[in-house]
C-alpha cells in the first residue's frame, strides 16, 4: 500500500514530513542553515544549535576561490587573436594558446584573423551614359588587427559594406554601359578596388582587402535582347580583327621576301650595268690611241663594224631613191644571206609600202642620212 493512500492510520505523509492536508514547500534558507550547521559539526567547529565558526567560513571562501580560479582558464585557437576587456575597457591582446582571465573582471573576445571573409554588393546603378545596369561584386577580406576591427568603428563589416557600395557606384557612374558589360570589366574591378581602399583607409578598421570579384553585369530585362545583339556584334568585330591580324602576319613575311628579292635583283642589275659600262670605258680607252694615230681609218673601221652588227640582226632593208622618185627598193636579206633559211619568219618592214609612198615617208634630210648610193647596174641586179 502506498504511503499516501487511505488506511495508513489516517496520517498522510510526504517526503518532507508534512501531513497530507497541509503540504507547503520547505524553507530553503532553513534547509541551507541546517546544512551548514551539520557541516560545521562534522568538522568539530561548533556544538549543535550554535553559530557557524570562522573555519567553516574560510573553507567556503577557499572553495569559492578555487572555483573562481578554475573558471578563468580559456583557450585561443591558432587562427584567432584574443582581445581582453577589463571592466569593459580594452586591456590587452593575447596570442593563441591556453590563457587565464579574471572572471567577472575581464572579458575575452576571440577574433578570427586568418579566414578570408566574403562581402557581397549588388544593385541597379546609373552609368556615365545615363543607362541603368545591374552590377554585382564580391569583396574578399580578412582581419589584420583584432583591436581595430572591434573598436575603430561601431561595426566594421557594415562599414565595409557601405564603403564598397559607395566605391562601386562611383566607378560605374564614371564608366559607360558598354565598358561595364564587355571590354571594360577588368578596369572597373581595378578602379573599384583602388577606390575602396582609399575610402576605408582613414577609418583604420584593421581590415585588409584580399580581392575584388566583379561578377557579370547585365542590363534591365526590358532591353536585354538588344544588348545581347550588341554584345554579339562586338564579339564578331573582335573575331574579324583577330582574323585580319592573322592574315597580316601571314602575308607580311611574303611581302618582305619579295621586297628582298627585288632589292637583290636591282643590286645585281646595278652591278651588271656598272661592269658593262666599265668595260665600254676600257674598250674606248684602248681605242683612243689608235684613233689618234689614224682617225679616218679608225672611224671607217668602227662604222663598218657597227653596220655589220646592225645588218646581222636585220632581214629586210629599205633603200630610199633620190628625190622625185616614187619607187622603193626592197632587199630580201633573209634569202640572200648565207645560212639563212628561206622559211625563216620575216620581220615587219620598217615602212609599209602599201599604205604610204616613199615620197611621204622620206624627206631630203633623212634620204641623205639613211640612203646608200646605188649604181644603175646594182639596181637592176639587186646588189649594192
Amino acid at each position: 500500500m502506498a504511503w499516501n493512500e487511505p488506511g495508513n492510520n489516517g496520517k498522510d505523509r510526504d517526503p518532507w514530513g508534512n501531513s497530507g492536508k497541509n503540504q507547503t514547500p520547505p524553507d530553503l534558507d532553513k534547509v541551507f542553515r541546517n546544512f551548514l550547521q551539520k557541516l560545521s559539526a562534522l568538522l568539530g567547529g561548533r556544538r549543535p544549535g550554535g553559530d557557524v565558526s570562522s573555519l567553516g567560513i574560510v573553507l567556503i571562501v577557499m572553495v569559492a576561490l578555487v572555483a573562481w580560479v578554475i573558471s578563468g582558464f580559456y583557450t585561443i585557437k591558432e587562427a584567432e587573436r584574443g582581445v581582453v576587456l577589463r571592466f569593459g575597457k580594452f586591456y590587452q591582446s593575447v596570442e593563441p594558446g591556453l590563457r587565464w582571465k579574471a572572471t567577472f573582471i575581464d572579458q575575452v573576445i576571440p577574433v578570427d584573423v586568418e579566414s578570408v571573409r566574403s562581402l557581397p554588393a549588388a544593385g541597379f546603378m546609373l552609368t556615365q551614359d545615363e543607362n541603368v545596369v545591374r552590377v554585382e561584386m564580391d569583396v574578399q577580406y580578412r582581419v589584420a588587427d583584432a583591436r581595430k576591427y572591434l573598436f575603430s568603428v561601431t561595426n566594421a563589416d557594415d562599414s565595409l559594406s557601405q564603403a564598397t557600395d559607395s566605391a562601386l557606384r562611383y566607378v560605374v557612374g564614371h564608366t559607360t554601359m558598354d565598358e561595364v558589360l564587355t571590354r571594360g570589366r577588368e578596369k572597373v574591378r581595378q578602379d573599384t578596388w583602388q577606390e575602396l581602399e582609399q575610402t576605408i583607409e582613414p577609418y583604420d578598421m584593421g581590415i585588409v582587402v584580399v580581392d575584388v570579384n566583379f561578377l557579370p553585369a547585365r542590363p534591365p530585362e526590358e532591353v536585354k535582347d538588344a544588348f545581347d545583339d550588341a554584345i554579339s556584334a562586338q564579339e564578331d568585330e573582335e573575331r574579324f580583327i583577330r582574323e585580319a591580324e592573322a592574315y597580316a602576319r601571314e602575308v607580311e613575311p611574303k611581302a618582305r621576301g619579295q621586297v628582298k628579292r627585288l632589292e637583290e635583283e636591282a643590286q645585281g642589275y646595278k652591278e651588271q650595268v656598272v661592269l658593262k659600262s666599265s668595260g665600254e670605258v676600257a674598250r674606248f680607252n684602248e681605242l683612243l690611241p689608235q684613233y689618234l694615230a689614224a682617225p679616218d681609218l679608225t672611224r671607217e673601221r668602227i662604222y663598218l663594224e657597227t653596220m655589220e652588227e646592225i645588218y646581222s640582226k636585220a632581214n629586210k632593208v629599205l633603200v630610199a631613191l633620190p628625190e622625185g622618185s616614187n619607187s622603193m627598193i626592197y632587199l630580201p636579206l633573209d634569202k640572200m644571206a648565207p645560212g639563212k633559211s628561206a622559211n625563216a619568219p620575216r620581220q615587219p618592214a620598217s615602212v609599209p609600202s602599201s599604205t604610204r609612198s616613199a615620197a611621204d615617208e622620206l624627206t631630203p634630210d633623212t634620204m641623205g642620212q639613211a640612203s646608200v648610193p646605188l649604181r644603175s647596174s646594182d639596181r637592176t641586179s639587186g646588189r649594192y
